[in-house]
């Protein structure tokens, strides 16, 4: 990630964009607005905000003050023009997909074909016509192996899960741009903290805010960034943004909106449309937790590289995944993509096979055994047995899932005692 010119820095925005100075509770301070919506001046208003002529805390337009806070502090942490706030991470990537592809359209997902991930794009997707090519994450040329006269987006996670490799995401998308599709990136796991995927060449960002942005365990949501880049007008393949739409009066999304066409019309024909709508608690949780997410995120990735340096010297550990590495294949990325840290995730390969998988994740007691990450507390998972069990046993390897390995996510404990658990799990008397 760059650094700023000029302007605010990261952890101040991360507290202050988006929340208006107010006189009564003090600059910045969030409250929760928790009416669905708001009562009209007059019936001219109305038909203003039904007719998209004005926006407005109004129910039937999706937009709420506490979550339009949510939605323009993470547009400018991400570097977006604008940005949608939803019900989970699925709901976001499924409505950012909804606006792309009709059916017999493909999508090129490059991934580690993480479980839940691949069950949504490679299952229920295919119920709406909707097919999906999978590329290698970090080989190019199977993104362009994967490209075909339908392809309609490539989606790629900037941290792939649980590989603890980096996408390359400015070649990646050069490979886009030159097919004149958008590229999407799941940036849920580097959070804007480490990685900015727009300065790159990414188009769209997604993220499962119930992870590492709100970093307590205590919401679900999803947020959808535009980059404002991609030219969607007159482009016929992309219809819900380039034509007319009869039910607006003839109005054209990308042209009456511009470089955040995108996000408005996720906004109006999807989540309006569909319903995953975020409630406004959770919307206030995820600001809550926005506001220490740069603090968190840089112990986060501290105590994981050291967990990883102390793990690769380890006679029970055959492998460690984890870019922070000196050693490891994507550190020259790392350096290039995410020099604040590599993040809080990283998987390791036991010398004894699934038994030994097994008896650590059954020792730990300090990690929890549990497949969610981003909490502040420390957490590790079999993904052979949870996430990535429905794969075959080639398909897991490939995944970096075999069943000698197992996931950790760094928490934000005294590094002393996250390695003292590790320790004591991996013990062999």
């Amino acid at each position: 990630m760059t650094e700023q010119a000029a302007g605010p820095g990261f952890a101040t925005l991360a507290i202050h964009a988006g929340a208006p100075a107010d006189p009564a509770l003090g600059a910045g301070t969030t409250q929760i607005d928790q009416p669905a919506g708001g009562v009209y001046e007059d019936i001219e208003q109305a038909a203003a905000l039904f007719g998209l002529e004005g926006f407005g805390n109004d129910f039937s337009r999706s937009f709420n003050p506490t979550n339009a806070t949510l939605e323009e502090r993470i547009a400018t942490l991400e570097g977006g023009t604008a940005a949608l706030a939803v019900a989970s991470g699925r709901a976001a990537q499924f409505l950012a997909f909804h606006m792309l592809l009709q059916a017999g359209d493909e999508l090129i997902a490059g991934g580690h074909r993480y479980g839940g991930q691949m069950h949504q794009i490679d299952q229920a997707y295919k119920t709406f016509g909707w097919n999906v090519r999978w590329a290698d994450p970090v080989n190019l040329e199977s993104y362009q192996r994967a490209l075909s006269p339908q392809t309609k987006a490539i989606f790629v996670e900037s941290f792939p899960n649980p590989g603890g490799r980096i996408v390359d995401i400015a070649a990646v998308a050069k490979i886009a741009k030159e097919a004149r599709v958008p590229l999407i990136v799941d940036n849920t796991l580097a959070t804007p903290y480490l990685l900015r995927p727009f300065e790159h060449g990414a188009d769209i960002i997604i993220h499962s805010t119930t992870k590492f942005l709100g970093g307590h365990d205590a919401l679900t949501g999803g947020l959808i960034i535009d980059g404002g880049t991609f030219p969607w007008q007159a482009d016929a393949r992309f219809p819900l943004l380039s034509a007319p739409r009869p039910d607006y009066g003839g109005l054209v999304f990308a042209e009456t909106f511009g470089n955040f066409a995108f996000a408005t019309a996720c906004r109006i024909l999807g989540l309006n449309e569909l319903g995953p709508a975020l409630s406004p608690f959770n919307a206030f949780l995820i600001l809550s937790g926005l506001e220490t997410l740069a603090l968190r995120m840089q112990r986060h990735s501290e105590n994981a590289l050291r967990v990883a340096e102390h793990l690769a010297g380890h006679a029970a550990v055959s492998a460690v995944n984890y870019p922070g590495l000196s050693n490891d294949p994507a550190q020259a990325l790392a350096k290039i993509y995410c020099p604040r840290g590599a993040g809080p995730v990283l998987s390791c390969r036991l010398a004894g096979g699934f038994e030994a998988a097994a008896t650590v994740i059954a020792r730990l007691r300090l990690f929890s055994s549990l497949t969610e990450v981003g909490d502040t507390r420390s957490r590790a998972s079999h993904p052979a047995s949870t996430t990535h069990r429905h794969l075959s046993d080639l398909e897991k390897i490939d995944a970096c899932a075999g069943p000698e390995m197992i996931r950790l996510s760094i928490g934000l404990e005294d590094i002393a005692d996250i390695v003292a658990d590790l320790d004591q799990a991996l013990a062999t008397g």
